[in-house]
């Protein structure tokens, strides 16, 4: 079956990034027609013809992220009975990643069920950035293309933090390790870590740092910015440990509760974001907030799936 030309559709939360995504590529964004009947259930109405095209949703996974899901789900849904060629669903944060494996008794493994209604829905590609856990691509029986922010973080750090060639990349968590060290590999410099002892879900109640900071500029990189206590938390560590200033580079600024609040409290100097996530006027107009595009980076992915093309150009490069 022919793939016929792009459409770019975009659930409701995501027209921002959608827009940018698709000036890019020098096409629109198609119409679609989002309502909520008297009983809150969401209405899709796609507002031009998929038949035989290849289809690209720009979905949402934060904000009001059930919602959001069950649009994006409906609108996949609709194209494959519109007989659209290929259903491509751009997810730049995967709902409920942070579910992904039994922690503990009788845990459900949530980031599994999203892929399956993904897939059910009708889904024949998902892309996605810095997944919380990599094996989340493993849910699926589908091509996952999980695209990293990295080389974009990369190229600000370069560009925008004085003295960065002396620094120290540092990750808030054991669990980050494995992505601070590709990040001090591609800047030539030395790691460190933060082992944190949590009492509940977004509360941490010690930190520990592994890796000496003494005089140096700490680069905290992580995936999730949530509530944002444990970047304060580490923040606060590394200083005390003899750190200058502390720099915090995270890809998806979620920025729930108390965050913004805790982000103009903290010590740190700025907190680098990416425009995965969108941001509302209050939490855009802190004055510490940095954002990362990565619009180009979407839409070269785009692009280069409609065409056939290799994407792991784009794992360690940003696009002109």
């Amino acid at each position: 079956m022919s793939k016929g030309s792009i459409k770019i559709l975009s659930s409701s939360a995501s027209t921002v990034l959608a827009e940018k995504i698709a000036k890019r590529l020098s096409l629109p964004v198609e119409r679609v027609d989002v309502s909520k009947f008297a009983n809150q259930e969401t209405g899709v109405e796609i507002g031009v013809s998929v038949r035989g095209e290849d289809v690209f949703i720009i979905g949402c996974g934060s904000g009001e992220v059930n919602d959001n899901l069950m649009e994006l789900l409906i609108m996949i849904n609709a194209c494959k009975y519109a007989s659209a060629s290929r259903v491509t669903a751009i997810i730049p944060i995967f709902p409920y990643a942070r579910q992904d494996k039994k922690d503990k008794s009788r845990a459900p493994i949530t980031a599994k069920l999203v892929a399956n209604m993904l897939t059910t829905a009708g889904a024949d590609h998902i892309i996605t950035m810095d997944l919380h856990a990599s094996q989340i691509q493993g849910f699926f029986d589908l091509p996952v293309d999980n695209l990293f922010a990295e080389p974009a973080m990369v190229k600000y750090v370069k560009e925008n933090i004085p003295g960065w060639d002396d620094a120290v990349v540092v990750s808030p968590d054991a669990g980050g390790a494995k992505r601070v060290t590709a990040m001090a590999d591609k800047l030539n410099l030395n790691f460190a870590m933060i082992h944190k002892e949590r009492v509940k879900a977004n509360e941490v109640s010690r930190m520990t740092l592994v890796g000496s900071v003494e005089g140096k500029v700490c680069i905290l990189v992580d995936d999730i910015a949530d509530t944002c206590g444990t970047i304060c938390m580490a923040a606060d560590q590394l200083l005390q440990n003899g750190a200058t200033e502390v720099h915090a580079m995270l890809t998806h600024g979620l920025f729930s509760g108390p965050a913004i609040q805790r982000i103009n409290e903290s010590q740190l100097s700025q907190v680098v974001i990416t425009n995965t996530c969108p941001l509302s006027e209050v939490k855009a107009a802190c004055t510490k907030i940095r954002t990362i595009d990565v619009a180009p980076i979407l839409a070269e992915a785009v692009r280069r799936t409609h065409n056939g093309e290799s994407i792991s150009y784009l794992f360690n490069h940003v696009p002109l």
